[in-house]
């Protein structure tokens, strides 16, 4: 099968003939549909995560984001057959530790990251394996395309798992998001349908336009020269309830905290590059005496995503709307170093039928 290699980073990926896999007794093995193009992807081409012990080792076929058809079955493998239509979360859990168990299989004691490690290769590749698969695979409704599916990928379920679980979120609360990539707009689209009030930060007026399509109630330029000012000025009443962090850098984070009223909740969602290396300085004495409440969020539990595929059953939540571009999986090397400038909108979808 052809999928795409890490070879060294920051060069192109390589797409070459691999090997197709075969599924191990609790794994079942998918004809990848789609997949999305991811800026987790962008991270592990460019070999980040080395001071948190995660970065991705060469060889590796990336993406983490795939719907498929299932064409193989592991001989341990209850509730799942040939021909089912599945999703696949990136943070695989294995179903038997004290978070799988609570229903937190997101952050799993030995949990596998998709297409991050290498006994388990990623779905930049006609076919992949989901290991611990009646734990993890997720049945697709009938209405819900593989490419729409792909679109929710990790930063549509990231964003959603933030606001909805992490996140004590009311409805009418404000809620700020500092970057309007694929996860910041996905964050835009589910805090307006939980029923909050949307502040979107951006340089670029293209994505404003997406994020005011999305819900955003208004927008700030982060070229101001006193971001949280001009939030705080918007929304009034101290500043934001939430804000989230969705680019990842030291100034997107101190923005975010910044434009806080008391007792509110700053999300990171964005990683860090070589120039944060994983440490961001914080106004800590501020946020004690403000009482902030700093949350981080990865993925999703697999145990919640029926709660999101009933909200795009009832059209609460549309993630095909942020698909901007499919693609083929040549056009994936690309597609990668396009978002090194931010070259990209919205969510770019690999469809294998192109």
């Amino acid at each position: 099968m052809r999928a795409a290699v890490l070879k060294a980073y920051g060069e192109p990926l390589e797409i070459e003939d691999v090997p197709n896999p075969d599924p191990e007794p609790h794994g079942v093995v998918v004809e990848t549909e789609a997949c999305g193009i991811c800026r987790s992807d962008w991270h592990a081409w460019q070999g980040h995560g080395e001071w948190a012990d995660d970065q991705v080792p060469l060889g590796q076929i990336l993406g983490h984001e795939p719907a498929g058809t299932v064409v193989s079955v592991g001989e341990q493998v209850r509730g799942i057959e040939q021909g089912d239509r599945i999703a696949v979360p990136f943070n695989l859990g294995r179903g038997h530790c004290e978070f799988c168990q609570n229903g937190h299989g997101n952050v799993c004691e030995n949990g596998i990251s998709l297409g991050f490690e290498t006994n388990a290769p990623g779905a930049f590749a006609e076919q992949v394996h989901v290991p611990y698969a009646d734990y993890n695979a997720v049945h697709l409704p009938e209405n819900v395309s593989s490419v729409e599916m792909a679109g929710l990928g990790c930063r549509f379920v990231t964003a959603y798992h933030a606001l909805a679980h992490r996140a004590d979120l009311t409805p009418g609360d404000w809620v700020a998001v500092h970057g309007c990539g694929g996860v910041g707009l996905s964050a835009v689209h589910v805090a307006d349908a939980l029923g909050a009030n949307v502040v979107a930060v951006d340089l670029d007026d293209d994505k404003f336009d997406t994020a005011t399509e999305l819900g955003a109630d208004e927008t700030v330029s982060a070229e101001s020269p006193d971001v949280p000012a001009e939030i705080r000025n918007r929304v009034g009443e101290g500043g934001a309830h939430v804000s989230i962090d969705a680019l990842g850098i030291a100034e997107t984070c101190r923005n975010s905290i910044d434009c806080l009223r008391k007792r509110g909740q700053h999300v990171q969602l964005g990683l860090t590059t070589d120039a944060e290396r994983g440490e961001v300085s914080l106004p800590t004495d501020a946020m004690t005496m403000r009482e902030i409440t700093f949350l981080g969020s990865r993925g999703m539990p697999q145990s919640r995503y029926g709660e999101l595929l009933r909200m795009l059953d009832r059209d609460a939540l549309s993630p095909g709307k942020l698909v901007t571009k499919t693609v083929s999986l040549a056009d994936v090397p690309d597609r990668l170093d396009a978002m090194s400038d931010f070259r990209t909108s919205g969510i770019e979808v690999v469809e294998f039928s192109h």
